[in-house]
């Protein structure tokens, strides 16, 4: 349940992807395709005349979805730090590329020379060792430009929200409790991958299976996410439905603005609050093909009752150098029944311990002998 509580990756284990066990043979992260942008290229079209966005794509960075607060206001990573993050990350990998001790025991999570949260994902029994993450190699590049953070207000953080506004719930996954299945978490469940890998809007989870593939009709985008085989369905040139039904990933709608593909979706359901938004949320993505091996991303949130006005923020897929696998995660698998029954076990011995009869007091030393009775 520990390791549970610091990832969700405890149903993970069932997961298929070849696109992962790649990166566990090399013991190194997926190396990027090359971030600068061709500012003179040309977007081709597909058979029907549309900008094509189609192929398999990654959005596995380094850089995270806020900034460090030690960049301040700065969206231009320095060239120093791009070297230091990219090289530093390398060198974790090769530390985790070393043979194990097989009489080590479990480490806990304990190991100070990776980040806190890789020597989280392998600590506890049935994790991963850091070998078998794929986070990316590389600092995101946007227009050849490396970044600090995803989103792109000023300080790289979400704006404040206003007063009285529901407290932000995160990315809407959260623990819960360990009641029922249903207070668990979508990841764990395998509803919806952890880290809103499917979005919108969609964001790398920074551990692994970060792909995507696009596929293109004249009247549909889809958009196939790795994590969990969520699929979302962007209908060109419709409606937004009004009976209120909030399907997974919301209600998806898109439409063409020269070469770049625009999509709008609200009827987000609750179960995917971002930051504590979902009834009012409507989120706005774009994408443009930018280069050969590269996909221009932008997301705007809008939501009234939350925010006093819009915000975002934006990066470039890369094209994966492979195809998307069978993600074979449900929710039957074992893990969320042994989380659920440990938690029932762990209930059972704390009742145990407080109707248990108090240990018997130890008998008093005799008296006139030093340290009582031989």
């Amino acid at each position: 349940m520990q390791r549970a509580a610091i990832l969700f990756l405890s149903t993970a284990l069932c997961a298929g992807s070849l696109a992962l066990a790649g990166a566990a043979a090399a013991a190194t992260p997926a190396k990027a395709a090359p971030a600068k942008s061709a500012s003179t290229f040309i977007t081709p079209k597909n058979a029907f005349g549309q900008p094509d966005l189609s192929g398999n794509w990654t959005n596995a960075t380094l850089t995270p979805m806020i900034r460090n607060k030690k960049f301040g206001n700065q969206l231009v990573m320095p060239q120093d730090a791009v070297k230091a993050e990219e090289a530093d990350l390398a060198r974790q990998f090769a530390e985790g590329a070393k043979p194990t001790d097989p009489n080590a025991g479990v480490q806990k999570g304990e190991d100070k020379n990776v980040r806190p949260e890789f020597a989280a994902a392998g600590g506890d029994v049935g994790g991963y060792n850091i070998g078998w993450l794929d986070p990316g190699s590389q600092v995101m590049r946007v227009h050849g430009e490396p970044r600090t953070s995803l989103i792109t207000t000023e300080n790289g953080q979400p704006p404040a929200r206003k007063a009285g506004a529901p407290a932000a719930g995160g990315f809407g996954r959260g623990m819960g409790s360990f009641d029922s299945y249903e207070t668990r978490s979508l990841g764990e469940r395998c509803i919806m991958g952890f880290g809103r890998n499917a979005g919108p809007p969609m964001f790398p989870n920074g551990f692994y299976n970060n792909d995507y593939k696009i596929v293109q009709t004249p009247d549909n985008v889809v958009i196939e996410v790795e994590m969990v085989h969520d699929t979302r369905i962007v209908r060109l040139n419709s409606k937004h439905r009004t009976d209120d039904v909030r399907p997974w990933m919301g209600d998806s709608i898109g439409w063409w603005d020269g070469d770049t593909l625009v999509v709008e979706t609200t009827n987000i359901p609750q179960g995917e609050q971002f930051y504590g938004s979902w009834k009012n949320l409507k989120v706005t993505e774009r994408f443009k093909r930018v280069g050969p091996n590269r996909l221009y991303y932008a997301f705007q949130v809008e939501d009234p009752t939350m925010w006093d006005k819009p915000w975002g923020g934006e990066y470039e897929f890369s094209a994966l150098k492979g195809d998307l696998y069978e993600y074979a995660c449900h929710e039957g698998n074992y893990a969320l029944p042994g989380m659920l029954g440990g938690a029932r076990h762990a209930e059972q011995e704390a009742a145990a311990a407080k109707t248990a009869p108090p240990a018997p007091a130890a008998a008093p030393a005799a008296k006139g002998t030093k340290g009582g009775a031989k």
